[in-house]
């Protein structure tokens, strides 16, 4: 199958000429009609191939269609990329850049750009954010996670963004060499083989991209943070993102996640911040990608469930049982309640985390053994 290029922004003809010595078939649109392309459901090129070498700036449809389609390949020509238009290509997602304007040089930029494309089976990307501190959100996103691995058997990857001192390892028993500062501070570099060795396997089905123990050095951009995910999304079939609720850079680098869930409580404070941070993703994300959940969900509550709907604007999707000693004790184990097959609040992690992947058979819902409990009585 051919490639299929999409040119932004000739005006003379020059670039379509020079693709088709290079063999390579395209149509051409102005840049003023580039915005069609945002529509979720717009047939993608394989390439966009923007000429800037008259522009001083990035076609503005440019970020919307990247967000809707991570996986269309942009690259740009121009012959003098000054600084911060540099970074502004590389925050809306440009794949590549060329300066010398031939058809050799044109060809090799969309050949590897198409390539990518081609192999970009990207897995599902899964973020929670916590609508407060001390929420559980952590929690629910590594159950989910090891729920995801026992539900599909297949390795799952947890990124815990929280760039210094998050908790994932603990509650997946880990002692992590490396981290996620160690990734997003080597982006260039970040191939599949660099990226295999950052990571940590576990005996659980769930590799983790830790938070690190170390602050980072310098400011860390979102383009980076999404480089990060892209890659993980190509190498699993599923990606548990746990972010910081407070790091806006890292909230404005979900692109790629196929959901986001806000994970909130029934307390009066923690429904006014997931309305506030429901809102906020709304705006950036479109509706239909943000999910709410309740966390230690408390039946007699004074807060229900409609109440927080009601406040959020937003239905709950699941409520989690409260079970706190469960929920510590496996913490204190290293070992996530979703492995054990014997308690209210693992089958509620199981059953959300089908729903959440569409996984509508189960075949590793069912273990011998005696799960957890049994291999805590083990132990004694």
């Amino acid at each position: 199958m051919s490639t299929t290029v999409l040119v932004v922004g000739s005006k003379n003809g020059q670039i379509e000429d020079l693709l088709e010595q290079a063999r390579l078939p395209s149509r051409s649109v102005a840049a003023t009609d580039l915005a069609a392309l945002a529509d979720p459901a717009a047939p993608q090129p394989d390439v966009l191939l923007i000429d800037l070498r008259d522009e001083t700036s990035l076609p503005m449809a440019l970020s919307a269609i990247k967000r809707q389609h991570p996986t269309t390949g942009v690259v740009l020509i121009s012959t003098g990329l000054d600084t911060s238009l540099l970074m502004a290509a590389m925050r809306a997602g440009v794949s590549e850049v060329v300066t010398e304007v031939t058809p050799t040089e044109l060809a090799s930029a969309i050949e590897r750009v198409a390539s990518l494309r081609s192999t970009h089976t990207t897995g599902d990307v899964f973020a929670f954010v916590g609508a407060k501190g001390g929420v559980g959100t952590t929690t629910v996103a590594v159950n989910t996670a090891a729920a995801l691995a026992k539900l599909a058997r297949s390795r799952v990857l947890l990124v815990d963004l929280h760039l210094a001192y998050g908790d994932a390892a603990l509650f997946v028993g880990a002692e992590p060499r490396f981290s996620v500062l160690d990734a997003l501070e080597n982006t260039r570099r970040l191939d599949q083989a660099f990226f295999k060795g950052l990571v940590t396997r576990t005996d659980i089905g769930v590799d983790l991209l830790a938070s690190s123990d170390r602050a980072a050095v310098g400011p860390v951009d979102a383009a980076r943070v999404r480089a990060v995910i892209d890659v993980a999304a190509r190498q699993y079939k599923y990606v548990v993102l746990d972010v910081a609720r407070a790091d806006m850079t890292t909230l404005d680098a979900l692109d790629s996640a196929k959901a986001i869930i806000v994970v909130a409580n029934q307390e009066l404070s923690t429904v006014r911040g997931a309305t506030r941070i429901a809102g906020t993703l709304r705006q950036r994300y479109g509706k239909d990608r943000i999910r709410v959940v309740i966390s230690r969900y408390d039946a007699q509550s004074e807060i229900g469930q409609d109440d927080v709907e009601r406040t959020i604007g937003v239905p709950v999707k699941h409520t989690f049982p409260s079970d706190y000693r469960l929920a510590l004790k496996a913490l204190n184990q290293g070992r996530p309640i979703a492995l054990d097959n014997h308690n209210a609040l693992s089958g509620s992690v199981l059953k959300f985390a089908r729903e959440l992947a569409g996984v509508t058979d189960a075949p590793g819902d069912k273990q011998s053994g005696g799960g957890l409990f049994g291999r805590w009585g083990r132990k004694g």
